[in-house]
């Protein structure tokens, strides 16, 4: 045990300008010897020790007065010096966290945030299926807005009918002839004799009651009054503004009549009812280019699954795919679909993976067989990948099939010896990571295949390690994304998982990798 300083290989460090001391103690006193066989042997122990003196040494020099100012100085900038490398450690993790979350969720090519407004906005996706179950069909929710407040049952139409007896024409009709029967009698009762209140009837009092008996004349131009007032004579003025008065409600009678064609009404229902047509022909076109551009696009897609140009437009997929991730590595990448290889005119092996000089398996070649063809089998794929590797003289094969094409029961990530299959989908950008590992595995087999000597070995047995925790993590996470897709209610918790999953199964692709690159730079 070295006193003020301490040294796992046993030399004394010196501490500034302190004299250094090594003790060689036997302790009998049962508390200490509790005390430090509570701690492991070695450096622990050591440290618990050397504090344990320190502590009861300052102790006695605090008893005796003498306690050491500089003593005191140096711990308390020793204790800052630590505090502040532990917060800035802190800091640094805490930071890195940070941007890796924002990351997951903000990141331009692979967040979920940008996969989610995808999901929303892409063709079929949820917008375009709310907008066409709003407006697609007789039973859309325009369609029945529409019969609600315009159609034959609707509350409007309704009250336009003319044979309805509480409609808008009954009601103004009978309102009309109401008022002006009224007026009518209004007019009769003021200039009729037999209504002593009325405006004749007082008139003609006024004039006796002020004059007395009138004279010849004055009762001829009373008389000559009467007649312009009485409804017996045709040509009277009180004959003549009752035929206009019923001559204008005859009038505003027929306005409010469906019978003519030209009449009020009848123009403001025809107007009504052409807006309606024009309103309904134009849903009826919408909804039949609708129809027209849903069947055009399935008619595409069907055309496209079943030609051959949909096969090659994944291989492209895969090709372009596998080249991104070998931009920086070294290795070469070839897309060899319309070339023929090394048996007369095959051309089996849609893609080459050449490991490159400065690789530890240098010149080792991967062959990728990539099909979206649901014709092939497990035994066909592998028999297939066997003719490739000897076409293009390769020692490891990779089949790669689309989502939709893939056998039954097959995983989507799965070894047979030296080859190798895998599921990927172009348009899911969860499996990347499924192709991206059966790549590196490929790789790393490459490596594995030609690792003999006992400096590889382990490495060599890193490397196996790393490939078999990869299909391990990968059935997890497939297992995982096929329950989170099932149990709405959970999808949280099983996401969260299948995150986990899916960053254990990087930080093994990223073992395998670094392990590979120590086998390059050792070679």
């Amino acid at each position: 045990m070295v006193v003020n300083g301490t040294s796992r290989n046993g030399t004394a460090v010196k501490d500034r300008d302190a004299a250094v001391m090594e003790l060689h103690l036997r302790i009998s006193d049962a508390d200490l010897v509790a005390e430090l066989s509570a701690r492991e042997e070695g450096e622990e122990r050591e440290e618990f020790a050397i504090s344990a003196l320190k502590i009861g040494t300052i102790a006695l020099r605090q008893a005796q007065g003498r306690i050491d100012a500089d003593t005191v100085r140096h711990e308390g900038e020793r204790f800052i010096s630590e505090m502040g490398y532990a917060l800035e450690t802190h800091q640094n993790e805490v930071t890195g966290q940070i941007s890796t979350c924002l990351k997951e969720y903000f990141d331009p090519e692979s967040g979920r945030f940008n996969e989610r407004v995808k999901s929303l906005i892409q063709k079929d996706g949820e917008i375009e299926r709310v907008i066409r179950s709003q407006i697609d069909g007789d039973g859309s929710e325009l369609a029945r807005t529409l019969t609600t407040h315009v159609g034959v049952e609707s509350p409007l139409m309704h009250m336009l009918d003319p044979n309805a007896k509480d409609g808008l024409i009954n009601n103004l009709s009978e309102s009309a002839s109401g008022t002006l029967t009224e007026q009518r009698e209004l007019i009769l009762r003021e200039f009729s004799l037999d209504n002593k209140e009325g405006a004749l009837s007082r008139l003609l009092e006024e004039l006796e009651k002020n004059h007395g008996e009138v004279g010849d004349s004055l009762q001829n131009q009373i008389d000559t009054v009467t007649e312009e007032f009485s409804l017996d004579k045709e040509d009277s003025a009180l004959s003549r503004l009752m035929s206009r008065v019923e001559g204008a409600q005859k009038k505003i009678t027929r306005e409010f009549s469906l019978d003519e064609e030209d009449t009020a009404l009848a123009r403001m229902q025809k107007k009504l009812l052409d807006v309606l047509e024009n309103q309904r022909q134009t849903n009826a076109q919408f909804q039949e280019e609708v129809k027209i551009s849903l069947a055009e696009m399935n008619t595409r897609k069907k055309e496209a699954a079943k030609s051959t140009l949909h096969g090659l437009e994944f291989e492209d997929q895969v090709y372009g795919f596998v080249n991104d991730l070998n931009v920086n590595t070294g290795d070469f990448v070839t897309q060899t679909g319309n070339q023929t290889g090394d048996f007369g005119r095959s051309k089996k092996g849609d893609v080459v993976i050449q490991l490159g000089s400065e690789h530890v398996a240098t010149g080792a070649r991967i062959v990728i067989e990539a099909k979206d063809d649901k014709s092939y089998t497990i035994d066909g794929a592998l028999a297939e990948l066997e003719e490739a590797k000897k076409n293009r003289d390769a020692s490891i094969g990779l089949f790669v099939f689309s989502s939709g094409s893939a056998p039954t029961g097959l995983e989507a990530f799965k070894r047979y010896g030296d080859d190798l299959m895998v599921v990927w989908n172009a348009e899911d950008a969860n499996t990347n990571v499924i192709l991206e590992a059966g790549v590196s595995v490929a790789k790393a087999l490459c490596v594995q295949s030609r690792g003999h000597s006992e400096e590889l070995g382990a490495d060599i047995d890193a490397i196996r390690e790393a490939v078999l925790d990869i299909e391990k993590q990968r059935e997890g996470l497939e297992d995982i994304t096929k329950s989170a897709s099932a149990i709405d209610n959970h999808v949280t918790k099983i996401l969260n998982r299948s995150r986990i999953m899916g960053n254990n199964l990087d930080r093994q692709i990223g073992i395998l990798n670094e392990k590979v690159e120590i086998l390059r730079q050792g070679q």
